[in-house]
């Protein structure tokens, strides 16, 4: 092998020494903020904080390719760049002592700042990077450690090669053809026999030392390696808290309301197959949010403060809360980012106790104009102050989703749904804080990225189902919905002809979507199939194409279908 392949073959070992460093600090970082706070997390951190950065059209870059996969993808693209930095780390070490090193300081420092400027953070939270970092360095340097030349081996056969080269100078000059050699060329010339001569007898001057001590890295490597799979799991272990609080939420029942919603009418489901039900599941539901840790909450150890520009500031606990008078109701969610025939959006059944009524209690001052809403892990939401206080509007503080407690990712322990709202101002999960201020004074968490303060939910329909019928022609199918307002109509258009109508279904009120269906007799081969709705105020959908940024998507939404 030689020394480029030698070379080539240790940089590729540095690098592989980086990862496993890095990989064993990030490993010790979990274990520890499992023991302090989740929220400490230096991986979780740093995501939160490129969320927190991420300018609105990445973010609806994001979500149009990857829905509610859109974390899962933020994750392990971090982690790639983790290891690729890990791995720099490594192989600059290898180069020139403590630059891979002043790297990994770089990046505990970063996540040490990260974690201490979450909301909600204490003195604690910078512990997790700083351990992480301090445990990662001494496992770099070892590694690296073992892919440089042996000193002491290189020593020794410096100076056998020196004095080969002081007692050949005694047999005599060298002759007026043959020049003395000076410098590395005499090294060389002295410590390899000319050719065709014999080697004198006795031991050869050791050479100096190139190899790779595979041994001994192996040996670090795999101890950091197999340390960094136990740190893993034990902070697995430790951090057993989603587990404990699905076990607490198991086992409360959900009260009983008093007020239950209208039962969902059998005129509501059409029975079309591929159709949208008109009620989504709990596993269903979309969920669109910035926390890439799900906040797990004991009930027991959650409160919910209304504060600000209020007469009577309170709090209120889960075992005061269950114990109110509850409201059912069905209402239709939908997020900002969806696109033009998008699926963030979904129907439940809500249960819970009316903003309004809390509000009330709090007696809100005169010039106050927006409620600002904070989710335990620091996220807020701004919501017209007139709005939740709307007596025709069943603005709920919901416990309860589908006849169920609220499942973690859905808010657990309770969440804001408000009608007729984008969830970027109004669908707090996690909630915490109510507080009671204005436009002026506060900002919710995405109106400061360029999103609007206000967010009305738009008018729009939906095609899900789009094939050809039985007996000929197509049947098209989907849902529509003008929020608090209702759909009064939807139509269907096959390539430019005439506008269809369309059969809609029932439902509940007009806070939900609706379905609809249409058969449409059309000639055998290819068309394109497009459709709009009218709300009860005679509003027809626009066909003016927009993207979700800053209020939200317009335009109609088409499918094609082959008769």
């Amino acid at each position: 092998m030689n020394a480029g392949e030698t070379r080539d073959r240790r940089g590729v070992l540095a690098a592989v020494a980086g990862v496993v460093a890095g990989g064993l600090g990030l490993a010790v970082s979990e274990l520890v903020a499992a023991v302090v706070a989740p929220g400490a997390s230096t991986i979780f951190a740093g995501g939160a904080a490129v969320v927190d950065v991420v300018p609105p059209w990445l973010k609806d870059f994001a979500v149009a390719w990857f829905g509610t996969a859109d974390k899962a993808v933020l994750l392990g693209t971090m982690g790639v760049v983790l290891a690729a930095g890990a791995a720099l780390a490594g192989w600059l070490e290898r180069r020139r002592r403590h630059v891979g090193v002043a790297l990994l300081v770089l990046v505990g420092v970063a996540g040490m700042v990260l974690a201490a400027t979450r909301p909600g953070a204490g003195p604690l939270w910078v512990l997790p990077s700083a351990i992480g970092v301090a445990v990662a360095i001494p496992v770099l340097r070892a590694s690296i450690r073992t892919l440089l030349p042996d000193a002491a081996a290189t020593a020794t056969a410096t100076a056998a090669t020196a004095a080969a080269a002081t007692a050949g100078a005694t047999e005599g000059p060298a002759s007026a053809e043959e020049p003395a050699a000076t410098g590395r060329s005499a090294d060389v010339a002295a410590a390899s026999p000319a050719p065709g001569a014999t080697a004198p007898d006795g031991p050869r001057p050791p050479a100096p030392s190139s190899a790779v001590n595979r041994r001994r890295f192996l040996q670090i490597t795999g101890l950091a390696a197999a340390g960094a799979l136990v740190a893993l799991g034990a902070s697995q272990v430790i951090g057993a808290g989603a587990r404990t609080v699905e076990a607490v939420r198991t086992r409360l029942r959900l009260p009983a309301p008093a007020r239950a919603a209208a039962p969902v009418p059998a005129g509501a489901e059409l029975g079309i197959d591929g159709l949208t039900p008109y009620v989504v599941p709990n596993d269903e539901f979309y969920r669109i949010d910035t926390a890439l840790r799900v906040p797990q909450i004991n009930p027991e150890d959650w409160t919910l403060r209304v504060t600000g520009m209020v007469d009577e500031p309170f709090e209120i606990g889960w075992d005061e809360l269950v114990s109110l008078p509850l409201t059912e109701h069905h209402v239709t969610l939908a997020c900002v980012s969806n696109p033009v025939g998008g699926d963030l959006i979904g129907n439940a059944l809500w249960l819970g106790y009316p903003v309004r009524d809390l509000l009330a209690r709090a007696r809100p001052q005169a010039g106050a104009d927006m409620v600002l809403s904070t989710s335990q892990d620091g996220w807020t939401a701004g919501t017209p102050l007139e709005v939740l206080e709307d007596p025709d509007r069943e603005c709920l503080l919901a416990i309860g989703m589908n006849g169920e407690l609220l499942p973690a990712q859905h808010g657990f322990p309770a969440r804001l749904v408000v009608p007729g709202l984008y969830g970027y101002v109004s669908a707090t999960k996690w909630v915490t804080e109510l507080k009671v201020t204005t436009f002026e004074q506060d900002e919710g968490y995405w109106t400061p990225r360029g999103w609007s303060a206000l967010g009305p939910v738009k008018l729009h329909s939906r095609i899900d189902v789009a094939r050809a019928a039985e007996g000929g022609g197509a049947l098209v199918a989907g849902v529509a919905w003008a929020q608090h307002t209702g759909v009064s109509a939807v139509e269907v258009m096959a390539d430019d002809g005439d506008w269809v109508p369309a059969e809609l279904a029932q439902a509940t009120g007009t806070d939900t979507w609706v379905q609809w269906r249409a058969e449409l007799d059309l000639a055998p081969g290819d068309h394109t199939v497009t459709v709009r709705a009218t709300d009860a105020n005679g509003e027809v959908q626009t066909a003016e194409v927009a993207p979700p940024a800053p209020d939200g998507a317009t335009g109609w939404h088409s499918a094609s279908v082959t008769v």
